[in-house]
C-alpha cells in the first residue's frame, strides 16, 4: 500500500480507511497546532493529500466519505426526530456532561 505525507511529516498508509485518515488529520493538524487551525489550514492539508492520491485511491476515499456522511446525516435526522418526540432540546445530556449539581 502506498503512503502519503502530511505537512507535519507524518506518513499515512492509504488503506481505504476514512476514519484512519480523519484521525490522522485531527491528530497531526488540529492537535499539533493546539486547536489553532483554520478552515483554510485544514483545506490545504486535505487538498495536499488528495493530490498525492491516484485515481483509484481518490475513488475509494470518496465512496467511504459519502458512506460515512450518509450515516452521520441519518443519525442526525433520527436524533432530531427523537428530540421532537420527547420534547428534549439538542445537546441535553444531563448533569454528567459537565453541568453542576
Amino acid at each position: 500500500m502506498r503512503r502519503v505525507r502530511l505537512s507535519t511529516g507524518f506518513q499515512l498508509t492509504l488503506d481505504g480507511d476514512i476514519l484512519g485518515l480523519l484521525e490522522a488529520l485531527y491528530r497531526e493538524v488540529t492537535l499539533k497546532r493546539a486547536l489553532q487551525v483554520s478552515f483554510e489550514d485544514m483545506m490545504r492539508e486535505i487538498q495536499s493529500l488528495v493530490e498525492q492520491m491516484g485515481e483509484e485511491e481518490r475513488r475509494r476515499y470518496l465512496v467511504e466519505s459519502l458512506f460515512l456522511n450518509s450515516v452521520t446525516y441519518e443519525n442526525e435526522m433520527l436524533d432530531a426526530y427523537m428530540r421532537r418526540l420527547t420534547g428534549r432540546k439538542k445537546g441535553g445530556r444531563g448533569r454528567s456532561a459537565g453541568g453542576s449539581a
